[in-house]
């Protein structure tokens, strides 16, 4: 990974829950740009609440991720304890109130531990040198998450120099954003100049950017109240092309998103799903959400068990599929056609053998026009009833 410029990095463990790091500070030397797009859950916890104020004003200076705790559904103490978080990580900062995205994830509607916080940060100053770098801070927002999500990009910028864009991610399950328990986060020190500055463009190429990716990728259906994405951009390195820096974002994005998809809970398979031929890209979007979605997709993926059967209920069971003609539907199985069918075991066998890897790829195309969306998974298997039936105890 190329040398990102201009940020600073802390992680701990305050005690949130256990002994692993449960906290991380990301500080820029320098104002940044910044946008950011989160949950519409009508229970958005108070740190989603804070940081669309911060974001909406397209300025930040740092991000700051307290995992293990959601701080959801606390009343008016959870909104205090919220602020004077911000406050607590912004002062060890030596930045002024405001200046932070703050996100929260683990459990809800459990209080946090203020008085273990303010004896951490009270002690803390981290306007120094790093302690940290971002592989740490990925592994210090994780809660169920196998391994830390950490993926980066670089672009040339307009002096002939390189930019880097770091992204890191945390979630496993409850995961079907409506973004705009999924965080991510975006560092550049590329400069992405626009008509009013800056936060605008940026704005807009983050939210292309994360429809295209985490508002593509579905777990199990079900909103965090917490899901939160941030970009930002301290422009150290100098201009870069809007195209260039969208690309590079995306590839980013993208990369984040196959990696919660790959590591949902108890998963086992990724699946992508890319829907073709649609009236347009909303409607592939929903056909393929509601084909990923399917429980019996997904366990069939979990016994690579190629029964396309269950791909065509998906589509037929869409609300928006009135024109959708079952005789010109055709289903792949990675490159196996299954439906239509041609009757053979061989071309079931190879499908089946294509469902046994870690990457399962399922294509339909609705012979209806040009729409397309490609949106991500994974299989259903009894690791995941364990992982949440047990969650709290």
């Amino acid at each position: 990974m190329s040398e990102l410029q201009g940020f600073r990095i802390h992680t701990g463990n305050i005690g949130i829950k256990d002994a692993t790091t449960d906290v991380a500070l990301v500080v820029a030397d320098v104002p940044c740009i910044a946008a950011g797009v989160y949950t519409q859950s009508r229970f958005a916890g108070p740190s989603v609440t804070l940081s669309r104020a911060v974001t909406a004003g397209g300025w930040a200076q740092g991000v700051i991720v307290i995992s293990k705790n959601a701080n959801v559904a606390n009343g008016p103490q959870g909104d205090d304890d919220a602020r004077e978080l911000a406050h607590l990580a912004a002062a060890a900062a030596g930045l002024d109130d405001g200046s932070l995205v703050v996100a929260s994830t683990g459990v809800i509607g459990r209080a946090y531990p203020m008085d273990r916080i303010r004896a951490y940060f009270g002690s803390l100053d981290v306007a120094g040198s790093s302690d940290a770098g971002f592989l740490d801070a990925a592994t210090a927002i994780m809660t169920t998450d196998t391994h830390p999500k950490l993926a980066s990009a670089t672009l040339p910028t307009a002096a002939g120099g390189t930019a880097t864009i770091v992204g890191i991610a945390k979630g496993v399950g409850m995961i079907e954003p409506d973004m705009a328990t999924l965080l991510t986060f975006f560092f550049t020190d590329a400069e992405l100049s626009g008509p009013d500055g800056g936060p605008g463009l940026l704005d807009e190429v983050f939210r292309g950017v994360v429809d295209r990716t985490f508002n593509a990728v579905s777990i199990d259906t079900d909103t965090s109240t917490s899901d939160s994405a941030a970009v930002l951009a301290n422009g150290l390195a100098g201009p870069v092309d809007a195209d260039d820096f969208r690309s590079a974002l995306g590839q980013v994005a993208l990369a984040l998103t196959k990696m919660i998809a790959a590591d949902g809970e108890g998963a086992e398979h990724l699946i992508e799903v890319t829907v073709t031929g649609a009236r347009d890209d909303a409607q592939a979007k929903g056909v393929a959400k509601s084909i990923v979605n399917s429980p019996l997709v997904k366990t069939a993926v979990a016994g690579a068990d190629p029964n396309w059967g269950r791909i065509v209920m998906a589509v037929g069971k869409y609300g928006d599929a009135a024109d959708v003609d079952p005789d010109v539907v055709v289903v792949w199985i990675g490159e196996h056609r299954v439906y239509p069918s041609d009757g053979s075991d061989e071309t079931l066998a190879a499908a089946a053998r294509h469902m046994a890897e870690p990457e399962v790829r399922i294509r339909v195309d609705l012979g209806i026009a040009g729409g397309e969306f490609t949106v991500y998974g994974c299989d259903l298997t009894d690791g995941y009833i364990r992982i949440n039936a047990d969650y709290t105890t």
